[in-house]
């Protein structure tokens, strides 16, 4: 189905194009228009976009001070800090290519992706874990050079100094030396060594954003400038508001996810909005957030809005300066968009990206129609195609569920050093190259597409194929239960069988065996489940998305 010829409701035309930039260039225009307009409010502080903009710079000439050439890669290893949008914007600046790595790995996690993707440098920051995960990885990898920024140097003043008297336990002891550098003296040293940036090439290569991709290990998702640069104005021209400079997003998704790359940072920069940004995600610290800056627009997990309609502080916040609150990175839940909804009076739309998409796919629109349930219509510029389940180089039946495939400007390169897994992910058709997503989905002749599963994840059960989300999707209309996963375990008879682990509503009482029961009178025959498990969590990953594939390996092995 050409998605170009059906209704669009979003803001601007599908067929709209846009420019690509050097992630640096994008930077320098909004600064050129508005220097002294903020980009960050962090716990107090505000840091405007000029002031940003030549720490940055100072970043980059100290790489090349550092002999950091461009092509190499710098790693950051960071929380929702300052220092991340300096060091982002400043290796790019130097022609390096950003990796990007969660602040929650192990020293293995991180060994393992530092030596794959051959990272010279890394910044991380004095909180005591981060530092000591990164010194062993400097330790015992060919990683050349640490530089640790300090988190009291970019609070205000007082609270600085009362971090640096009343709470040294929160910081490490850095041992400096030649290969573990301070922040500020690295800074001043690139503002003293000056000379020409190189001119960077908008298809250059910008960042490797590890991923186990649609099937598999972690792999680099090699995205270019011109690919993020593009995403973050597609993301920007689903705005109907007017005027973007004027939003404040909510920043409490954690900056390493590609998610928050694209639909915070590169999305603020491009417009001219500005980010009111904590460390980590702490719900009661949200609120507080959200009120105290007038937060426009809050990109978060579903996990995230649960946990905001869990806390008591939610009904004392006034959060109606919120004009929408956009999901991605899992499905959202029926019960909880409507909860959200009918709590705060502030519309939560649904939305689908991935880490080899540059983060941003498609979304439901911010106001008019909509269709809960959907990841809504694709951002424009881009394609899609539904192959058939069982072979990629057909496509799906019409009427039929198949596989995803896009095409569009966002679309990565490939993956780091891993042609082999790039095979496997990419099909040709019509003459042109797609990427395969691993997701099952339908499209309506509205042009909306709903996931109804992903490949990998179906249930083999008697020759039928179920759908886990599905009858998950049954599950969380029972009131007692908050949270749900469902998994295939091995039945010597029927192949596979489903099993259903849940969490419970806080006060609800249910028993396993009754919601079994309950169920399995509303399902088909080949998708009732033999059990339902109730527990007090259910595993998540980095960003707070229910795991499925981690829930296997602990129940099954």
């Amino acid at each position: 189905m050409d998605v170009s010829k059906l209704p669009n409701h979003h803001p601007v035309p599908w067929n709209t194009t846009f420019e690509p930039l050097a992630l640096p260039a994008m930077f320098a225009r909004t600064v050129q228009a508005r220097p002294d307009a903020p980009l960050l409010y962090f716990l107090g502080r505000t840091f405007t976009y000029g002031e940003l903009f030549r720490d940055a710079q100072a970043f980059a000439h100290a790489l090349k001070r550092r002999g950091i050439a461009p092509g190499d890669r710098v790693g950051l290893f960071l929380p929702n800090v300052p220092s991340y949008v300096v060091a982002y914007y400043g290796a790019m600046m130097a022609g390096a290519v950003v990796v990007n790595f969660s602040p929650l790995y192990s020293v293995e996690e991180l060994e393992q992706q530092v030596a794959d993707s051959g990272t010279r440098l890394l910044v991380t920051v004095d909180v005591p874990e981060l530092y000591a995960t990164a010194q062993k990885v400097l330790q015992g990898s060919a990683l050349k050079t640490l530089v640790v920024s300090s988190l009291a140097q970019m609070l205000p003043f007082a609270k600085g100094l009362a971090m640096r008297v009343f709470a040294r336990s929160k910081i490490a002891r850095v041992d400096y030396g030649e290969s573990v550098l301070r922040w500020d003296e690295f800074l001043e040293g690139g503002r003293k060594h000056g000379g020409k940036l190189p001119e960077i090439d908008p298809q250059a290569l910008a960042l490797l954003q590890y991923t186990g991709g649609t099937t598999g290990t972690p792999k680099g998702a090699m995205l270019t400038h011109a690919n993020l640069s593009i995403n973050a104005q597609q993301v920007a021209g689903l705005n109907p508001y007017g005027d973007p400079s004027h939003e404040v997003f909510m920043g409490a998704l954690p900056f390493f996810h590609v998610f928050a790359n694209t639909a915070l940072l590169n999305h603020a920069v491009v417009t001219g909005a500005v980010i009111a940004m904590v460390p980590r995600f702490d719900a009661k610290q949200v609120l507080q957030t959200l009120e105290k800056h007038g937060a426009t627009g809050f990109p978060g997990v579903p996990t995230m809005f649960q946990a905001l309609l869990d806390h008591p502080d939610l009904e004392k916040t006034d959060v109606s300066s919120l004009r929408v609150c956009i999901s991605g990175g899992a499905p959202l839940p029926a019960p909880l968009r409507e909860k959200f909804e009918a709590r705060t009076g502030v519309r939560l739309v649904e939305g689908y990206g991935l880490t080899e998409s540059s983060g941003v796919i498609s979304t439901n629109p911010y106001e008019g129609i909509r269709k809960p349930g959907t990841i809504g219509q694709v951002v424009m510029q881009t394609e899609v195609l539904l192959l058939d389940k069982e072979d990629p180089t057909v496509l799906a039946a019409d009427g039929e569920p198949g596989e995803l495939a896009l095409h569009g400007p966002q679309i990565m390169q490939g993956y780091w050093n891993r042609p082999d897994a790039a095979k496997d992910v990419f099909v040709e058709h019509q003459g042109k190259t797609w990427l395969r997503t691993g997701d099952v989905a339908t499209l309506d002749s509205d042009g909306f597409l709903e996931i109804v599963d992903r490949i990998k994840d179906m249930i083999a059960v008697g020759g039928f194929k179920v759908f886990p989300s599905q009858v998950e999707d049954v599950l969380l209309d029972h009131p007692a239960v908050k949270e749900a996963l469902v998994i295939g375990r091995p039945d010597s008879y029927r192949g596979e069988a489903p099993v259903a682990y849940v969490t419970l509503n806080p006060d609800a009482r249910a028993t396993g065996e009754e919601l079994r029961d309950w169920l399995n009178a509303r399902v088909g025959k080949h998708e009732r489940a033999d059990e339902v498990v109730i527990r007090a969590d259910l595993p998540k990953t980095m960003i707070g998305k229910l795991d499925r594939k981690a829930l296997r390996a602990e129940v099954l092995g």
